[in-house]
Order: C-alpha cells, then structure tokens, then sequence
C-alpha cells in the first residue's frame, strides 16, 4: 500500500482531524497565557496564534475531505438509522456550522497578536484578544465534544 492510500484511509483521516484539532486547541490555549501574563514577546505570541491558526485551517481541509469521502455515504446513514439520530441531526450540523465561525475568529487572533502589549492597551483591545482567544479554544473544545458524539453514535449504530 503507498503512502497516498494509506494517507487517505479512514483512521488515519479522523487520527489527522483530531489530531490538528488539539494542536490548534493547545496553541490558543498557549496564546491566552502569553497574552494574560503581559510580559510575553510578541514573536511567541504570534507563533502561538500561527500554530492555533494553521491547526483549525488544516484540521477543516482534512474533516471536509473525510466528510465528503466516508462519512456521507457511509456514517451517516449508520447513525441516522441508528438509536441515535440526533447524533447527526444536532450535534454534526452544530459543528459544520459553528466550525466556520473559528477560522475568521482565529485569523482576527493572529492579527492582534502581532500588536505589541502596549498597542493592546492603547487600543483597548487586550481583553478583547483575552475574550477571543477563549471563545476559539472553548469552541475547539466544544467541536471536540461533538466529534465524540458523532463518533460514538456511529459505533452504537453500527
């Protein structure tokens, strides 16, 4: 089997998905520290919002490629014939939607973060990256949580 193939695969798709995902996790949650302790350079805050960004843009290619590829045609008749209907009918609708409200949220980020502490404070924005940069990780979280719903759904259906 090639490299291309094995790329492509089921578990390896939703293994990159998750995976990218907790990276961009991580790297808002690193961001918001730096930005709370005030003393962080602006090149490590610009690389944490980089990582977060480049996280969600590159875990929403590999989602949407899964998605077109396995899970229409083959999850989801699985869950929606399944126990757990709602699976689909709330939780993936809640995530296809609410997903595309993290990569404008995070480029916003990227571009405060390359404002120095005191553009932040000058410009009020500092608690607004603060409040941002929550909403995204907490969001990625939330997206998370739905993936494990999906997921899960799938396998009682099945």
């Amino acid at each position: 089997m090639d490299i291309i193939a094995i790329l492509q695969s089921k578990p390896v798709l939703i293994g990159l998905h998750l995976g990218f995902a907790i990276l961009g996790i991580d790297a808002f949650l690193w961001l918001l520290g730096e930005v709370v302790s005030d003393a962080a350079s602006v090149k490590r805050r610009v690389f944490a919002a980089f990582v977060g960004l480049i996280g969600f843009v590159v875990t929403w290619i590999i989602g949407g490629y899964y998605y077109v590829k396995f899970y229409g045609p083959l999850v989801k008749p699985i869950i929606k014939a399944g126990s757990t209907p709602w699976a689909h009918a709330i939780a993936m609708e809640v995530k296809e939607h609410v997903f595309l409200f993290t990569i404008p949220l995070s480029i916003t980020i990227y571009f405060l973060a390359r404002l120095d502490a005191n553009e932040l404070r000058s410009l009020g924005l500092r608690k607004g990256l603060i409040v941002l940069t929550v909403i995204v990780a907490g969001l990625g979280l939330s997206l998370g949580l739905m993936g494990f719903i999906i997921s899960a759904a799938a396998r009682w259906g099945a």
